[in-house]
Formats: structure tokens, C-alpha cells, sequence
């Protein structure tokens, strides 16, 4: 596989669109899907209930938080997968030390007027300027 993503696509672990306008669409899996994708989901359950990585299991409740359990283990099926594809390809062991940076959030955490403006307005905000007489 040339990529990680593509791994995922074919094990069934990337996030699908499966309605439109109220219409099912299809949500066939793929050969390997059957297969792989239990196996994953059952070693992603695992690794959430172990004390043994907590990087994946805070990244996991994080997750749950948001987007509910099945989703979350999913998500975590294709962080596994995504490491083991990394693992054989560079031929480096596991390094838990990549996923605890994404668990810190930064301890200055500042902008400045314009960037909180732009980012208002990214979200859908309608900026008006306050007038005071």
C-alpha cells in the first residue's frame, strides 16, 4: 500500500457518508473488512481498557466525549493500524511519545484581536462593531 490512508480504505476503517436526502447508500465491506476490521475493533477495545498506553486511552475519551463509542473505537482501530502500517514500513519500534504531544494543549495559548475576529467568523459569528455615546 502507498500510503496509511490507503491501508485504512481497504481494511473498512475510514469514515463513510452512508446517507443522502434520506436515501441508504451502500455500506458494503470490503473482503478485507470482514476480517481485519473485527479483529482491530476487538484490539482497540483492549488497548482503551488497559492502563498499559494511556496516550490511546485518553485519546480515546476524548473521542467518546464527542462522537459516541463506536466511533471512537473506530477511530482508535485506525490509529492501530495506521501505527502497525508505520512500524513494518519504517522498521522503527512503537513510539508513544508521538501521540502524548497531541494530548497537551499548549500552555500559552493567545491571540491577538484580528485572529480571534477571523476566527469568529470561521465559525459562522457575524462581527459588528460596538458603538458607545
Amino acid at each position: 500500500f502507498p500510503t496509511a490512508k490507503h491501508l485504512c480504505s481497504w481494511a473498512g476503517l475510514t469514515p463513510t457518508n452512508n446517507e443522502s436526502a434520506g436515501k441508504e447508500k451502500s455500506v458494503r465491506i470490503s473482503r478485507a473488512g470482514c476480517y481485519i476490521k473485527p479483529l482491530l475493533v476487538q484490539c482497540a477495545t483492549a488497548v482503551v481498557k488497559s492502563e498499559k498506553h494511556p496516550e490511546i486511552r485518553n485519546r480515546y475519551l476524548r473521542l467518546k466525549k464527542r462522537r459516541g463509542h463506536k466511533r471512537a473505537i473506530i477511530a482508535i482501530a485506525r490509529m492501530l493500524l495506521t501505527a502497525i502500517y508505520h512500524i513494518l514500513k519504517k522498521k522503527e519500534p512503537y513510539n508513544p511519545e508521538l501521540y502524548k504531544k497531541s494530548d497537551v494543549l499548549p500552555v500559552n495559548r493567545e491571540i491577538t484581536v484580528e485572529q480571534a475576529i477571523l476566527l469568529a467568523k470561521s465559525q459562522g459569528f457575524r462581527v459588528m462593531a460596538v458603538t458607545t455615546t
